[in-house]
């Protein structure tokens, strides 16, 4: 063992002390930066890094099937509060939600397509939840892409519950039948809900009351999905009647030609200011007409710019051109409802009307729609026989 003393040193005995005091302290600080620098090195290490998905989710059973649910009125809309509520509560499912910000219900089943999106985390108990600054269709997409959860493909995706029925031709125009219909595109069975709200006499807890009339056939589905029982290449759409807890029962139905008339009327400058039609929920057609000329104006003036470097043009859209002699008008899109000539008992609409619940087998397959909406009619029969 080798001592240190003042006898068999060549310095003095202060001059170590100090010597001892320096060493130790500059070795202590060797010490902190290495562990520094290891923390750094490891936190730039891909396999090391946290994805959105791990920074967000809690550990899955992986003995429950995963359930998305999304909608189109927007992640903070009552429908689907009190769906994912209900499917948690259930404690069969992992329940995951991925929703858009704000209100897309007549979006159809438009993509955002060359544009930065952008995605939150939301709060939900017991279900991992991201709001999503598109359409119901990219929050789908975008969900099943395995780019924001640590899955790909759930077993089942639920789109709702919306506010107003999505019947007939409306589909087309529908959010909420869009984000199941891409689930479907992507090989996963899929639900729509929506909830035929009236005006001055619906109610909040209406949306309440769908979704105890709901989870009845959600439980079968998932159930025969499991067991490969329920139809291929199948989309159901659940339309609930305006008043839930008088429902007639449930009817299976086949699409209607129903839809309303678009009505465009021509309003002025000063009663329809600026800004007017962005927070207007019934003028998205306007809103949109507007935005893809102001797109299609940014777009010339990028080219433009890019063909003639001597050339500087201001783009603001159609509102901003000086052109004094161009003629500027003002529209507003409503939806007018108009009479059906259709008559058929198991048409959706007219069976909503009647106060049932109408259940209506989709498909994207039109070469086999006939084999599917058979095989979609027997398992629907069979399985509301069975709940009730």
């Amino acid at each position: 063992m080798t001592s240190t003393s003042a006898k068999n040193n060549f310095f003095p005995p202060g001059l170590v002390s100090n010597l001892q005091q320096v060493l130790s302290k500059k070795n202590n600080e060797d010490n902190r930066e290495s562990d520094q620098a290891k923390d750094n090195v490891e936190s730039t290490d891909p396999s090391a890094s946290t994805s959105v998905s791990d920074a967000t989710e809690e550990a899955i059973d992986i003995s429950k099937p995963i359930v998305l649910v999304t909608n189109a009125e927007g992640i903070d809309s009552p429908g689907l509060v009190y769906l994912v509520e209900a499917l948690v509560r259930e404690g069969l499912y992992n329940v995951h939600v991925c929703a858009p910000q704000s209100d897309k219900s007549l979006s159809g089943h438009s993509v955002t397509l060359g544009e930065t999106v952008s995605v939150s985390s939301a709060e939900f108990d017991g279900a991992p939840a991201f709001e999503v600054s598109g359409t119901p269709v990219d929050c789908v997409s975008l969900a099943l892409s395995g780019a924001l959860f640590s899955w790909s493909k759930p077993l089942l995706v639920i789109s709702g519950i919306n506010r107003g029925p999505s019947c007939g031709h409306h589909m087309f125009y529908s959010g909420v039948v869009a984000g199941a219909r891409e689930a479907l595109i992507c090989g996963v069975p899929s639900l729509s809900i929506s909830l035929n709200w009236k005006k001055d006499e619906s109610q909040e807890t209406d949306f309440k009351e769908a979704v105890t009339i709901c989870l009845p056939l959600i439980n079968a589905a998932t159930r025969d999905i499991e067991k490969g029982l329920f139809p291929k290449s199948c989309s159901l759409n659940i339309e609930v009647p305006t008043s839930p807890s008088s429902k007639k029962g449930f009817k299976l139905t086949k699409q209607s030609m129903w839809r309303s008339t678009l009505n465009w009327q021509a309003v002025s400058a000063n009663r329809y200011p600026a800004g007017h039609f962005m927070s207007n929920q019934q003028s998205l057609g306007i809103q949109l007409a507007q935005l893809g000329r102001d797109a299609s104006a940014a777009g010339a003036a990028r080219r433009m710019t890019t063909q003639k470097k001597n050339v500087e043009i201001e783009s603001i859209g159609v509102a901003g051109k000086s052109d004094s002699n161009r003629v500027k008008k003002h529209f507003r899109l409503e939806f007018l409802d108009k009479d059906q000539e259709e008559t058929e008992d198991d048409l959706d609409f007219r069976a909503l009307e009647s106060g049932f619940v109408a259940v209506t087998p989709l498909t994207v397959s039109p070469h086999t729609e006939r084999d599917i909406l058979t095989a979609a009619s027997d398992w629907i029969s069979a399985a509301l026989h069975g709940e009730q």
